[in-house]
């Protein structure tokens, strides 16, 4: 799909894939009606190293979670920031589609709140795509300025808790993990041995 259509793009690290991610993406498509959801692993991320599990693993892990589901799609991007992002899939999907970045709670008010110094203000920013941020109780409330371009998602409360370091470190402590993660990406977890504590 170019040129057209309402498309969502999930930035994250999927260190693994987790049940959450694939919630945020039904929950993206489903309120706001989305034609197509790209999962979007970035080369750079901006806030954390690729430590442990690499960049190829995390790909093939993200295309397992994401092969079922005709409308969802597995993306890289050069860059890290959401402004980055949205810039190389407008170049992909042309300037008559409608980019939605999809995040957690933590990150949306994290990204809305930090100071761009000499960078685009986040004001600037929306202009380019607009936000779906997981909502917690109460919902995320964003500046006025900004509150027209970010938008509530309602993800249910079983998924809001689960994380990918979560995981990790029960797979680490010999912990139940697989019902956090899709079951294609157990599998490559089990066969691969990944997140394993070191011996």
């Amino acid at each position: 799909m170019t040129g057209q259509g309402r498309i969502g793009l999930l930035p994250a690290a999927f260190n693994p894939p987790t049940c959450a991610h694939l919630g945020l993406a039904e929950a993206a498509q489903t309120q706001m009606r989305l034609d197509e959801v790209v999962f979007v692993l970035p080369r750079v991320l901006p806030h954390k190293e690729f430590d442990g599990v690499g960049f190829a693993q995390r790909l093939a892990m993200l295309h397992a979670a994401t092969a079922q589901r005709p409308r969802w799609r597995v993306g890289v991007s050069e860059g890290g920031l959401f402004l980055e992002i949205a810039r190389e899939f407008r170049g992909e999907y042309g300037p008559g589609a409608q980019l939605y970045v999809i995040c957690g709670a933590d990150a949306g008010q994290r990204i809305v709140e930090w100071d761009y110094g000499a960078q685009p203000s986040i004001a600037e920013q929306l202009e380019e795509f607009e936000m779906l941020v997981a909502a917690r109780r109460g919902g995320y409330r964003p500046p006025p300025p900004v509150a027209a371009r970010v938008h509530n998602l309602d993800l249910a409360e079983d998924l809001q808790a689960i994380s990918s370091s979560q995981i990790r470190h029960a797979i680490a402590a010999g912990e139940p993990w697989r019902h956090l993660t899709p079951p294609p990406v157990a599998s490559i977890i089990d066969a691969e041995g990944l997140y394993q504590a070191a011996p």
